[in-house]
C-alpha cells in the first residue's frame, strides 16, 4: 500500500508549479518559456526567490543556469547535484522540467525544516536551454558547465535571427566568461533528475512513479535539399526539380524504417521544415528539415541512419536534387547508476510504490551530466503519456511521491551512501 505521510510539503511544492506555470501561459494550461526570453528570465528571477527564501545560496552563472547550493559539513567535497530546467517547448506543458527543479528545491527545503546536514554540498540546478527548439541545439546549459560546447553554438540563430550569443548576454550572462562557470573534472559526485515520463508506461500499469534504467541516443540532423523553382502552371511534372517532393519521400522514408519492427523502441521524428521560396504557385527550389531518430540500442540506430541516408541518396539522384546533411546532436544512450538505482529501489519498496523500471526515450540533463558522474532518474506518471503539449497533465498526488522518493535517496546518498 502506497504511503499516506509525506515528508516533503505538498501543498508547497503544488502552489509553486502553479505559481510558475502563469510565466509564459498559453492556451489555458499550456506555457511557453523559451529559452533565454523575457519570459525564461522572470521564471528564473521567480526559482531564485523561492531557492533564498529556502537558504540557499544563490547565483545565475554565465550559461544562464540557476544554481542555489546548501553548504555540508565538507564544502570540499564532490557536490551532489539535483535538478532540471524550466525552459519550455513553443506550445508547451507545464510540468516538463519544472517538478524537477522544484521538486529538487522541496527535497533541500525540507531537508533544512529536518534540521538534515549533508556531508557534502547540494546544488540545486535550474539548466539553460534544455529543450534546444529555439537555436535548434539542446543541453546548453549542462553541457556549458561541462566544457562541452561546439564550435559555432554561440552564432545558432532563433526564427528571429537572434543569436545565442546576443540572447545570452541580453539575459545577463557574458560568454566572454565561460570558463568561470564551468566545473572541474570530479567536482560533482552524482546528479539526480525527477521528470515527467512523457510516454504512456507508467499510466498503462497504473504506476505513480518509475525507475529510470537509461536513456535513448538521440541523433539529430538537419536535411537540405535544393531542387529548381518554376511556374507551378508550365513545367511538366516529369521535368519539375521539386525539393519538396524529394523531402516528402524522405520523411516517409524515415516513418517506415522507424517503425518496421513494431517491438522496439525505435522512433524517427521531422519536427520542423521551411520552404522556399514558400509561394502556392512556384515549386519549391530549397526545403530545410530536421530529423530526429533515438533508440536505446545504438548499433541498431546506426544501422537505421546508414539506410535512411541511402534511401535519401536514391530520392534525392531520382528527382536532381542536390543535398547536404548536417549533424546537430549525436549521443549514444547512456544507463543509470545501479548504485543510485538500488537507493531508489529500497526507498521506493519502503513507500510501498512497488515502482517498475523503464527506459527514457526523450533526453534530459541527465543524458550530458551521464558522461561526468553517476546519475539517476525518477519518472512520474503523465495522463495519456502527452508532453510537449498544453495537455501535458501529472496529479500533484503522483508527484508529490515521486518528489518524496527523491528525497529519500537525497538523504540517503548525503550520509555518503
Amino acid at each position: 500500500m502506497v504511503m499516506k505521510t509525506l515528508t516533503i510539503n505538498m501543498k508547497r511544492l503544488e502552489q509553486r508549479i502553479n505559481d510558475l506555470s502563469q510565466i509564459g501561459k498559453i492556451s489555458g494550461t499550456g506555457v511557453c518559456r523559451l529559452a533565454l526570453s523575457s519570459e525564461d528570465r522572470e521564471a528564473v528571477e521567480t526559482v531564485k526567490k523561492w531557492m533564498e527564501e529556502a537558504g540557499l545560496a544563490t547565483r545565475i552563472d554565465h550559461f544562464g543556469n540557476l544554481i542555489g547550493r546548501l553548504e555540508g559539513e565538507n564544502p570540499e567535497a564532490p557536490i551532489l547535484m539535483l535538478g532540471s530546467h524550466i525552459d519550455s517547448q513553443p506550445y508547451g506543458g507545464r510540468f516538463d522540467g519544472v517538478i524537477g527543479v522544484l521538486g529538487a528545491l522541496e527535497v533541500v527545503q525540507t531537508m533544512k525544516e529536518q534540521n538534515l546536514m549533508p556531508s557534502m554540498p547540494i546544488e540545486v540546478v535550474s539548466f539553460s536551454d534544455e529543450e534546444g527548439c529555439r537555436f535548434n541545439k539542446g543541453l546548453f546549459g549542462v553541457r556549458g558547465i561541462l566544457g562541452k560546447l561546439e564550435d559555432g553554438e554561440l552564432d545558432r540563430t532563433d526564427k528571429d535571427g537572434i543569436t545565442r550569443r546576443d540572447a545570452l548576454v541580453q539575459f545577463g550572462c557574458d560568454p566572454a566568461k565561460f570558463k568561470e562557470s564551468e566545473y572541474a573534472a570530479g567536482k560533482i559526485r552524482a546528479f539526480l533528475e525527477m521528470h515527467i515520463e512523457q510516454g504512456p508506461i507508467l499510466e498503462a500499469n497504473d504506476t505513480p512513479v518509475g525507475i529510470v534504467t537509461g536513456i535513448s541516443g538521440p541523433l539529430w540532423l538537419t536535411v537540405e535539399l535544393e531542387g529548381f523553382a518554376g511556374h507551378a502552371g508550365s513545367v511538366p511534372m516529369n521535368m519539375r526539380q521539386d525539393a519538396l517532393v524529394g523531402a516528402a519521400k524522405i520523411i516517409t522514408q524515415l516513418n517506415e524504417l522507424a517503425g518496421q519492427d513494431v517491438n522496439v523502441p525505435t522512433v524517427g521524428t521531422v519536427g520542423s521544415m521551411k520552404i522556399f521560396p514558400d509561394s502556392r504557385n512556384i515549386i519549391p527550389e530549397k526545403v530545410s528539415f530536421t530529423i530526429d531518430l533515438r533508440d536505446i540500442d545504438i548499433d541498431r540506430r546506426n544501422k537505421l541512419e546508414d539506410q535512411l541516408r541511402t534511401r535519401i541518396k536514391e530520392i534525392t539522384d531520382e528527382h536532381r536534387l542536390t543535398c547536404t546533411i548536417s549533424e546537430d546532436t549525436n549521443s549514444e544512450p547512456r544507463y543509470c547508476s545501479e548504485t543510485i538505482m538500488n537507493v531508489m529501489r529500497k526507498e521506493s519498496e519502503e513507500m510501498g510504490l512497488n515502482s517498475i523500471e523503464l527506459m527514457s526515450g526523450p533526453f534530459h540533463d541527465s543524458l550530458a551530466r551521464s558522461y561526468e558522474c553517476e546519475y539517476g532518474m525518477i519518472f512520474v506518471r503523465c495522463k495519456d503519456g502527452i508532453s510537449h503539449n498544453p495537455k501535458e497533465f501529472s496529479t500533484f498526488e503522483d508527484i508529490s511521491l515521486g518528489t518524496e522518493l527523491l528525497y529519500r535517496t537525497t538523504v540517503k546518498m548525503a550520509k555518503g551512501l
